[in-house]
Parts: structure tokens; C-alpha cells; sequence
């Protein structure tokens, strides 16, 4: 199971021409989104704007050497380790998403691109493949149940579904499903084969042409929110309060 090509079973029904195709359209939905978002919305006006108010108010010029320390201590810390978040569960959840998700997606482009037909391909790619959807698992289904705001801090249900979950409701029903049907595809039952590919292609295709009214977009946002203030606090343009712990941090003792 996780030594074969999880999508050489889909070439009985679908060329691997069309699934390169559904990639190549999933990336355009994905491109098409953000920036239908970014427009929608008015956040590349507001990112725009606020760049201008920082330049006028910076009280320090910063060369390219600051500029890229910046940039180092915003992927080491902010992008990498998840430092935005307070509570350490909610860093660990975030990152088995984000790196179980990236890993998971990389090995499939890969698989599907180079080796669509291949029952065996090179064993790294679908041993990565199962461990990065079962990463992403872990991490959703934790956040999903106790880690979500409305959950913990509100009191409701975990089954109270609002279109801020429609991210990782999303997510987490296209990866489960994903598995499934790497399940039944090894059990070789073809009908429940095309049955658990095509829940998986549709909650897959949902997950993608959903980003403009989901969460997903907010993965590139956030390097560059996380970027800008790391500016701001570095040319004195920030109208943040200063850190009031030793570290730097903004986090109250309680949260870290």
C-alpha cells in the first residue's frame, strides 16, 4: 500500500492527459482566487495603502542587509514554526497541516506528471505521499475538533459548520477520501474504486475552486502580513504596542 502509485489504478477510466490537465486547472484555480480575492475584497488596495502610510512613517531607513535579516527571521520564525500562533497546539496542528499538505501535494504533481501509469514508482514518493496526507490528517482533524475557536472558547459543537471552516472541512474530507481510495484500490473493488475517486476529485476540486470564500488564500497572505510588521517594528513605522516581554514576543506566559 505505501509503496505503490496511489493513482495508477485512475488510468483505467481517465487518461493520465486528463489528469495532468486537472492539476494544471486546479493551479489556475487556485492563482485565479487569490486574485479574485485580493480584488474582491479590496486587500491589495488596503496592502498598498498601508505600505504608503509605513514608508511616510518610518523613522529609520533600512538597507538590503536589514531587509534580508527581516526576511530570514520571517521565514525561521513566522512561516516556518508558525510564531503568529500563542498556543503551542495550535503551532503543532498548523505545521502537521502545512507540511503534511505541501509534502502530500509535491509527491502527487510528481507522481501524476512523471510516472502516471507506473504501479512502482521510485518508493519514496508514495511512502511521502501517505505520511504527508497522514500528517495533514493529525494536524486537521486535532484542529478541527478541539483546537477551533468557536469550539474551544465559544462552547459550540464541533458540528457547527460557519464558511470559515470551509477550508478545512474541505481539506480533511479530500484527504480522508484520498486514503480510502488508495484502500479500496488495493482491495480491487472497482466499483467502489470510481465510487471513492470520484468523492475524492469532488471534494478535491471543491477545496481549490473554493479559495475565494475560503481560508486558503490566507497561506500566501500571511508571510507578507508577517513580513510587513516585522518591518514596521524595524523602522519605527509601527502603531503596534512595543513587546512587553524579555523575547520579543506578544504572547502572554499562559499561551506559550
Amino acid at each position: 500500500m505505501f509503496t505503490t502509485n496511489p493513482f495508477a489504478p485512475l488510468t483505467a477510466f481517465v487518461s493520465p492527459d486528463l489528469m495532468q490537465g486537472y492539476i494544471v486547472l486546479m493551479v489556475l484555480a487556485v492563482a485565479i482566487g487569490t486574485a479574485f480575492d485580493l480584488l474582491r475584497d479590496k486587500k491589495l488596495t488596503f496592502f498598498l495603502q498601508e505600505r504608503q502610510r509605513t514608508k511616510a512613517a518610518a523613522r529609520q531607513p533600512l538597507g538590503g542587509a536589514d531587509m534580508a535579516a527581516i526576511a530570514a527571521r520571517t521565514l525561521a520564525h513566522d512561516i516556518a514554526t508558525f510564531g503568529e500562533f500563542c498556543n503551542r497546539q495550535r503551532r503543532i496542528s498548523h505545521a502537521l497541516m502545512f507540511y503534511g499538505f505541501v509534502t502530500y501535494l509535491v509527491t502527487t504533481v510528481v507522481m501524476v506528471f512523471a510516472y502516471p501509469t507506473a504501479t512502482h514508482p521510485p518508493v519514496v514518493l508514495p511512502v511521502l505521499w501517505n505520511l504527508g496526507a497522514l500528517m495533514a490528517l493529525v494536524g486537521g482533524y486535532w484542529f478541527f475538533f478541539f483546537l477551533r475557536v468557536n469550539v474551544v472558547h465559544d462552547g459550540h459543537p464541533p458540528w457547527r459548520l460557519v464558511r470559515a471552516d470551509l477550508f478545512i472541512v474541505t481539506l480533511l474530507a479530500s484527504l480522508t477520501f484520498a486514503l480510502v481510495f488508495e484502500w479500496v484500490t488495493m482491495a480491487g473493488n472497482p466499483v467502489a474504486t470510481r465510487v471513492f475517486a470520484g468523492l475524492y476529485l469532488f471534494f478535491t476540486t471543491l477545496l481549490f475552486v473554493s479559495v475565494p470564500w475560503s481560508k486558503f488564500a490566507h497561506m500566501f497572505y500571511k508571510p507578507v502580513v508577517a513580513f510587513q510588521k516585522r518591518q514596521e517594528a524595524a523602522d519605527g513605522s509601527s502603531d503596534l504596542p512595543a513587546p512587553t516581554t524579555a523575547g520579543g514576543e506578544r504572547c502572554p506566559p499562559s499561551h506559550t
